[in-house]
């Protein structure tokens, strides 16, 4: 069986926690991507997922230089980053399951549509 793919809409999940994220919005997705490939080496879930998943990040904007690490795979978005979560949901998908995380409700309605399960930043970071 393949892994499910789980993607990440980084922007908004760091944007979820007032840590002073906008100060440096690299760096806060490092910490994310950091946080992330912590748990997957230590064979943790990803939110409520066992392992293995594949680990997809997006990041846009002044994130895009951070780049991906063993177990997370990082992309960065040439335009929109919601626009890139919908072509890696469905490019990707094929017959397994596919979370993605975000809060934001467009996007939610965009790759519910093309049968991805989706939950808000907190399953991801309680």
């Amino acid at each position: 069986m393949t892994a499910p793919l789980v993607v990440v809409d980084v922007a908004n999940v760091i944007g979820a926690r007032p840590d002073g994220w906008w100060r440096d919005r690299a760096a806060a997705a490092t910490r994310l991507r950091d946080e992330l490939a912590a748990a997957v080496a230590a064979g943790q879930p990803i939110g409520d997922i066992p392992p293995p998943v594949d680990l997809v990040l997006v990041v846009e904007g002044r994130a895009s230089g951070v780049g991906p690490v063993p177990g997370v795979e990082v992309l960065a978005a040439p335009r929109s980053g919601d626009d890139t979560i919908v072509e890696v949901v469905r490019d990707r998908a094929g017959d397994r399951p596919v979370v993605v995380v975000t809060a934001d409700r467009e996007l939610r309605g965009r790759v519910a549509a093309l049968g991805a399960v989706t939950h808000g930043p907190r399953w991801l970071r309680p």
